[in-house]
């Protein structure tokens, strides 16, 4: 029962649905959409728009939900392109405003004397500003090949368009013009001076060897014995055995 209810309920939906498309295809067609329609196509869909119409309150008044579906989609078949045109002429303006503030912002900042730029290389800036200009030659030449173009025609710059160039510039320029500054050079450390190693010291004070030797040399033509030398040999006495 409850699987019942909600097939009748999405059949009444899209039976609304082209009921909806019937009245506001219609209206906007004398309306918001006259330029953007030629004549005989605007006379064709109207046609086209009263046989749904008369066909939902005799034939199609209990018909699918796949049915009113078709239906749909066939009146869309020829709105559709209608539709497109004029979306494409309201977002084209802002898009391409869009691309050529980001053309100008881009540009002044590579050209700029600002120091904050200064660390950029001068051959990446131009860079910046090669990218900026092909970006404004594509933007001139097709709004120039559009703007020759009635309302009416086939779109042949599309806002989409506009908005991925105006994507990638800004992707290419931002990865430029905001590089960050390198870190500030870390000062040079001296190497480590050598420690000289110090010299043997000598094994005895050289004022204390002049000493000793004077010493020596007083006793020796005095005829002592050094204080601290062997005692010296003496004849055996007489009376010895």
């Amino acid at each position: 029962m409850a699987l019942q209810d909600r097939v009748m309920e999405e059949t009444k939906d899209k039976k609304n649905a082209v009921e909806a498309y019937v009245y506001d295809m219609r209206n906007k067609l004398h309306d918001k959409y006259q330029d953007f329609v030629t004549e005989s196509e605007r006379d064709e869909l109207t046609v086209k728009l009263q046989e749904v119409e008369d066909w939902l309150y005799e034939d199609g008044e209990d018909e699918t939900k796949g049915v009113y579906v078709a239906k749909l989609e066939e009146l869309k078949k020829q709105g559709d392109p209608i539709e497109l045109r004029y979306k494409e002429w309201s977002e084209r303006g802002p898009a391409s405003d869009q691309l050529a503030y980001c053309v100008r912002s881009f540009r002044e900042a590579a050209l700029s004397k600002d120091p904050k730029f200064d660390h950029i290389d001068i051959s990446e800036k131009q860079k910046v500003i090669n990218e900026c200009g092909e970006a404004e030659a594509w933007l001139n030449d097709k709004r120039q090949q559009q703007d020759a173009l009635p309302k009416y025609a086939t779109p042949l710059l599309l806002s989409a368009d506009i908005k991925r160039k105006a994507e990638a510039l800004d992707r290419f320029c931002r990865s430029v013009m905001t590089k960050p500054k390198p870190p500030p050079a870390k000062p040079q450390t001296p190497p480590p001076s050598e420690t000289p190693v110090p010299e043997a010291q000598a094994t005895e004070n050289p004022s204390k060897q002049e000493d000793d030797a004077t010493g020596e040399q007083m006793a020796h033509e005095s005829g002592q014995a050094p204080a601290d030398g062997e005692p010296m040999e003496t004849d055996k006495s007489e009376g010895t055995a």
